[in-house]
């Protein structure tokens, strides 16, 4: 996939930095009422990174140990800056391996992609120890996995009234609410939950 700069086509843009938000009638599992945070997107394909969903029972300290970033007896010394990492599902492709999801106050060349206003993905272990030594960006997440779709395939999907989007924020992406983001994300469009019909799309 082209993670490169996005061009218009037929003058509308490209939904990268936008979050997606599942519909209720989504038919994947996978992602009911998931808010998905939109990395890449081009005429290849879309990438992105599910922002509502915990990794249950894996916390950033001992993902730090299992990938050998920090030894185990350094994991309860990390500073605040780690501590504060939340560990995501970001989705169902590669689910073993980690992306991070940061402010742009972090930077590695040639491994971190800028994204859209101030908001970048890096997936190599140099972000990870630099946030166990208290360097890393100010805001991050780490997502275990991603959200990847083909040539056309997202575009369809929101024909079929899979996904509404919304303009992203920084709460939305990095804040510990995860439990109020799919309603909050709803809420940027001026939609209530409660009055949106589960069988959408299929009337």
């Amino acid at each position: 996939m082209d993670f490169g700069s996005n061009p218009r086509i037929d003058g509308r843009s490209y939904l990268d930095g936008q979050c997606l938000i599942a519909m209720p009638g989504m038919s994947d599992p996978r992602f009911a009422r998931s808010v998905v945070y939109l990395c890449a997107h081009s005429e290849d394909g879309a990438m992105g990174i599910i922002v509502n969903k915990p990794a249950i029972e894996t916390r950033f300290p001992e993902l730090l140990v299992q990938l050998e970033v920090i030894p185990a007896d350094e994991a309860i010394r990390l500073p605040s800056q780690a501590e504060k990492v939340q560990v995501l599902r970001g989705g169902p492709v590669e689910t073993k391996r980690g992306f991070v999801l940061h402010s742009a106050d972090f930077f590695v060349e040639s491994a971190t992609l800028p994204v859209d206003d101030g908001i970048c993905l890096t997936a190599t272990l140099d972000i990870l120890r630099a946030i166990a030594a208290g360097n890393g960006p100010e805001s991050a997440v780490l997502a275990l996995g991603y959200a990847g779709w083909g040539a056309g395939q997202l575009e369809s999907e929101i024909q079929s009234n899979g996904w509404l989007h919304c303009e992203a924020d920084h709460a939305l992406l990095f804040d510990h609410g995860l439990d109020t983001k799919y309603a909050r994300a709803l809420a940027k469009l001026g939609i209530d939950q409660a009055f949106l019909s589960g069988e959408a799309g299929h009337a």
